[in-house]
């Protein structure tokens, strides 16, 4: 039936998507290292959206940079796109990681996940969840209730090692500091980092990761993002709100959220047919960020889409005089 067919994608539109996040990281990487996170978010808002009102979709976005009085664009809600079929739910972030852009360190990303209308998870009132993430060898073994030190000893039994070699990525904050202590009493790595969910998940669900899991309280936006890029790419993740105060856990019971349940990769992410890209701001671990040169910018890529399972790397070169209409001044 049409209906049928225009509510699902019919082209890769991840490959349109990509055009999206490379401008968004090219307008922020001009503000890099200067101090000034607001200003390179706003950067990079400012060119994805000029970016997403050329892709052919009728998109809302679910997950966003705040509520419509908070954030002038990409807010939640918004409706992107040439308004075209197919419909589909929209997840971005700009800039993943405004603090690492800010002050030139690594892992800061442009990324945006699509998928069909009605198919992710709307967080609602809850900011954080704890969330357990690996890649494809581990996934049978994650288990968001088991003691962390069992699952890290099943890990090491699973990798052929001893638990020694075993590391653990997350966020440094004291809210992480008890499982700190069980994760040292075990005698597992850690490897922290101060901000990125969504980099973090990506290297932490790669075959050969140097990294085993990644766990942790973090943005539940994150999650359904970093849910979208697992669904592509394999690997699990499972988590469960984690809401920071009374009032907060009250107004996502009245709102009919489950606290205790555990949400997977597909119940974050629904869709049959997802897509994700996300283009490197700054250096990381699984992208290069963007680099100047005297006849414009090089960007580095990760496109994907879930029905193939194709993940492409994309190297891509971009004229100076295109940059100047989607930074301005910045560029030099």
């Amino acid at each position: 039936m049409p209906e049928q067919s225009n509510a699902r994608p019919d082209r890769n539109l991840a490959m349109e998507l990509v055009r999206v996040t490379e401008y968004g990281a090219m307008a922020a990487a001009r503000w890099v290292g200067l101090g000034e996170k607001e200003k390179a978010d706003g950067a990079a808002v400012d060119a994805m959206r000029l970016m997403l009102d050329t892709v052919r979709m009728d998109g809302i976005v679910v997950i966003g940079e705040g509520e419509k009085d908070e954030a002038p664009m990409l807010y939640n809600g918004e409706h992107i796109g040439d308004g075209s079929p197919p419909e589909t739910d929209i997840a971005v972030d700009p800039l993943e990681g405004t603090t690492l852009a800010a002050e030139g360190s690594p892992r800061a990303l442009a990324v945006i996940a699509m998928s069909e209308r009605g198919t992710m998870f709307d967080p609602g009132p809850c900011v954080y969840m704890l969330k357990m993430a690996t890649q494809p060898a581990y996934a049978h073994l994650l288990d968001i209730d088991r003691p962390l030190a069992e699952t890290l000893q099943l890990i090491a039994r699973e990798k052929g090692t001893g638990i020694e070699d075993v590391t653990v990525m997350m966020l440094k904050r004291d809210r992480h500091n008890d499982a700190i202590a069980e994760i040292r009493r075990a005698g597992a790595r850690i490897r922290f980092i101060s901000h990125g969910d969504v980099s973090a998940a990506l290297l932490a669900v790669q075959p050969d990761s140097p990294v085993d899991l990644l766990w942790g309280i973090g943005g539940t936006p994150e999650g359904v993002i970093s849910a979208a890029s697992i669904k592509c790419m394999g690997g699990q993740m499972v988590g469960r709100l984690w809401p920071r105060n009374d009032e907060e856990r009250q107004a996502a019971l009245d709102q009919g959220y489950d606290l205790d349940e555990v949400l997977d990769v597909n119940r974050l992410v629904a869709g049959d047919d997802v897509f994700f890209a996300a283009t490197g701001v700054t250096d990381g671990d699984v992208l290069q960020g963007v680099h100047y040169t005297a006849r414009g910018a090089t960007t580095e890529s990760l496109v994907m889409r879930s029905r193939s399972g194709t993940v492409r790397r994309v190297a891509a070169r971009h004229d100076r005089a295109k940059l100047r209409e989607i930074s301005g001044a910045r560029v030099g």
